[in-house]
């Protein structure tokens, strides 16, 4: 497996340099940020395979950073690593949307084994034979897409829009992910092009159905729904 990317956020220097010497052991790159606020804004404008986010920092708490990412649409795998380590605090954690939790103090070779599962984990969903959500249903090597059965003829760029909210079901897209993931753009070259795709595809996975298939989250994005 190549080497993953990793955002970690910890306010312990001493921490985050061993953390940081044991991905460099295994071929990983870390990049650390020391404050709540730093690493939501980080969190936001970078990719990373994987988020490790420590649940008490000075500025903003794990916890609140975990929503506010997951309320913008950010869908990176996030590993809380925590010195509250109950099962209680445990359950918290994965309640407000953390993928796994780990309690400090960890063995070494369990952190990288958590971190490698939470990236394969991922990248499995990403390349995903067949995605099936409510009445939707994305064949990714047929570049075909169904609603209840029936075939909606896409465009190449439209296929990829739908696959993209397919692999995000249930989540908010915003406007900046779609453009750097589907348009492979990192920056907003202030045109109408999402929009625009946008209203297309949202009227042809409507066609003939009365329920809505797209919902627009205004000033945020748009979630896919699941079309019963």
């Amino acid at each position: 497996m190549a080497g993953i990317s990793i955002l970690y956020v910890e306010d312990d220097q001493r921490a985050a340099e061993e953390v940081q010497d044991l991905a460099r052991n295994h071929g990983d790159t870390v990049i650390w940020e020391s404050t709540g606020a730093a690493g939501l804004l980080r969190a936001g404008r970078d990719n990373f395979d994987v988020i490790i986010l420590d649940r008490m920092l000075p500025d903003l708490d794990g916890m609140t950073i975990l929503k506010r990412l997951r309320e913008s649409g950010v869908g990176t795998p996030v590993l809380m690593l925590s010195a509250l380590g109950r099962t209680v605090d445990r359950a918290e954690g994965l309640d407000a949307g953390a993928d796994d939790y780990l309690a400090k103090p960890y063995e070494a070779e369990e952190l990288v084994a958590r971190l490698r599962a939470l990236h394969r984990r991922n990248s499995g969903r990403e390349h995903a034979a067949v995605i099936i959500y409510g009445q939707f249903e994305c064949h990714t090597k047929a570049r075909t897409a169904f609603r209840a059965n029936r075939h909606i003829a896409l465009s190449p760029k439209e296929f990829e829009l739908f696959r993209y909210f397919m692999e995000n079901a249930g989540e908010v897209v915003t406007r900046e992910m779609l453009l750097r993931d589907v348009w492979k753009m990192n920056f907003d070259p202030q045109t109408n092009v999402v929009d625009v795709n946008i209203g297309r595809l949202r009227r042809k996975l409507e066609d003939g159905f009365t329920t809505p298939a797209l919902e627009t989250i205004w000033g945020t994005g748009y979630r896919l729904l699941e079309g019963r």
